[in-house]
């Protein structure tokens, strides 16, 4: 089976991470998640992140931590995934700032989604100061990543994205007034909404809040959502669940 997992084939590694977690055995932990870390199909990614979560916690989230403070990227963020996918909330003190912050887009952009899930309700703000930091940053799935980061965490971000809605940094000022119409509107178009952002920011404090009101319905060229599978996934639809 661990050969399988290693196989040249992605669908042979894909149908072996399916068995191991429909069958779930702690001897299969280590070669796991050391697939995670060099796995290059997304889809059999999301399988071994799943048979992972069939393990027992108390075995399966000491190893996975080791990860998060890996020095391969992949290792990193899908450490960071499965963490997502097992849901226990004392992770959540695992978040640290260097990984909200992490110079791979990939790994922030796993972490601000995870850190949104984990967060306990008293530190939402102290999270939501952070995240604003990064606003402006990486190219538009980035920015659409951190938006709904942003957005998830309800009205405690709004005094800070007003606040860098009036940056100085017209990439920062856009992206911010970008998350406003997102926040307002779930179903916008976050690509619609920085372009509506920018205009504002080019025109002016004045018009432009005349103008992101006006851009607020953005719904009819709606942007398929990045979701995450629910149930577990299967072989035949392995395709629809894959995120990471």
């Amino acid at each position: 089976m661990t050969d399988a997992l290693g196989a040249e084939d992605p669908s042979v590694r894909l149908r072996a991470a399916m068995a191991v977690g429909s069958n779930p055995d702690p001897v299969f932990l280590e070669a796991l998640v050391e697939r995670c870390a060099v796995e290059p199909d997304l889809f059999v990614r999301d399988m071994l992140s799943w048979a992972l979560t069939r393990l027992p916690p108390e075995i399966t989230l000491p190893r996975i931590r080791q990860e998060l403070g890996s020095e391969r990227t992949q290792a990193r963020s899908q450490a960071l995934h499965t963490l997502s996918k097992i849901g226990d909330r004392s992770t959540w003190a695992w978040i640290t700032r260097d990984m909200l912050r992490d110079a791979d887009d990939e790994v922030a952009r796993t972490a601000w989604r995870v850190a949104v899930g984990l967060v306990p309700e008293d530190e939402e703000k102290d999270l939501a100061a952070d995240l604003i930091l990064q606003l402006g940053r990486g190219d538009s799935a980035v920015q659409r990543g951190l938006s709904r980061a942003l957005a998830n965490l309800g009205d405690v971000i709004e005094p800070a994205l007003e606040r860098a809605a009036r940056s100085s940094d017209p990439a920062v000022a856009a992206h911010a007034r970008a998350t406003e119409l997102l926040r307002q509107n779930p179903e916008a178009v976050l690509t619609a909404a920085l372009d509506e952002a920018k205009r504002a920011v080019a025109l002016g404090p004045e018009p432009a809040a005349a103008a992101a009101s006006a851009g607020t319905d953005t719904s009819e060229a709606s942007e398929p959502a990045e979701t995450e599978p629910t149930e577990a996934p299967k072989a035949g639809d392995a395709s629809e669940g894959a995120v990471c």
